[in-house]
């Protein structure tokens, strides 16, 4: 995808010139960033996830997301593409890890972060959002102690028996069912969140957007948090109610579980995901072995 396809794109959608566009990182699609406009496109053929996306933006709850200005299908030489565009909001990613964030600063967002998070876990969707919210996903995160044993013995082979043991024993003490009744982002990590300096601006990438529960949003943005982990847990305890070691115990849960649903993919599919298996494994390890959770401190 290049630049000229996306100022196409953006042209005929906006009915004006978008100025430049610059390419931005992105695991899933194609992002082109301009002075006022954000194009995010993907091959028609591909995942529907953007589509997912496109359908939620209009009932998200207001001052959550960046704006939709448009979307559709465009035709891209003997192709399509689906394309969203959205209002460019000022700032950039805290990035993943919160690198070169200051401990001060890193409070700041996280406070800001709980704060647009729980709008929207208050938020109670129109009947089509929420029958959006409930479609499956091909993955969806913790499900309860049943699923996270399936996707255990998927990987027994595959994996140190000693670790098994370990995920056995966690997978004991997890809830055998958990609610799914609020609205979650389910991937919110710190690439995934926009601000100017120390005041967050925007969330971003509904794509993964689902009914589930508000720890699942809560692990991503402690574990995402690189040296300043405890302080963010510290402030998602403070503003939840939640004690550190409910929350520890938690995310070490949901941590194992992302984990392993990734490794079972590599062990099922190795073709489409085997390079993931020895990564995941590994950190696995840092998770159940070292119990990373409950360090007093982050390496």
């Amino acid at each position: 995808m290049t630049q000229h396809l996306a100022r196409e794109i953006a042209t005929t959608a906006l009915g004006r010139d978008p100025g430049p566009l610059a390419g931005a990182d992105s695991l899933s699609h194609q992002v082109f960033v301009g002075a006022d406009v954000v194009v995010k496109v993907i091959e028609a053929g591909r995942h529907p996830r953007l589509e997912r996306e496109i359908a939620l933006a209009p009932f998200l709850p207001a001052g959550v997301a960046a704006p939709l200005l448009a979307a559709g299908v465009h035709q891209a030489g003997d192709g399509e593409v689906r394309f969203a565009c959205y209002a460019r909001m000022p700032g950039d990613p805290p990035g993943m890890g919160l690198p070169r964030v200051d401990a001060v600063t890193a409070r700041a967002l996280a406070e800001q972060a709980v704060r647009r998070l729980q709008a929207l876990h208050g938020w109670t969707p129109p009947v089509d959002a929420g029958r959006i919210l409930r479609e499956p996903l091909d993955h969806g995160g913790f499900a309860g102690r049943t699923t996270l044993v399936g996707e255990i013995e998927a990987i027994a082979e595959a994996a140190p028996p000693a670790l098994i043991d370990g995920l056995l024993a966690l997978a004991g003490d997890a809830p055998e069912h958990v609610p799914t009744t609020v609205p979650v982002h389910a991937d919110c990590h710190w690439g995934n969140w926009l601000a100017d300096g120390d005041v967050i601006t925007a969330l971003l990438d509904f794509e993964w957007a689902r009914f589930g529960d508000p720890m699942d949003d809560w692990f991503f943005v402690i574990a995402d948090s690189g040296p300043h982990r405890l302080t963010v847990l510290d402030v998602v305890a403070g503003a939840t109610g939640t004690t550190p070691d409910e929350l520890r115990a938690a995310c070490e849960l949901r941590h194992a579980s992302h984990l392993a649903a990734d490794a079972r993919l590599a062990v099922t599919d190795p073709a489409t995901h085997g390079a993931l298996l020895t990564v995941r494994l590994e950190q696995l390890q840092e998770v159940i072995g070292r119990r990373t959770w409950w360090k007093s401190s982050v390496d």
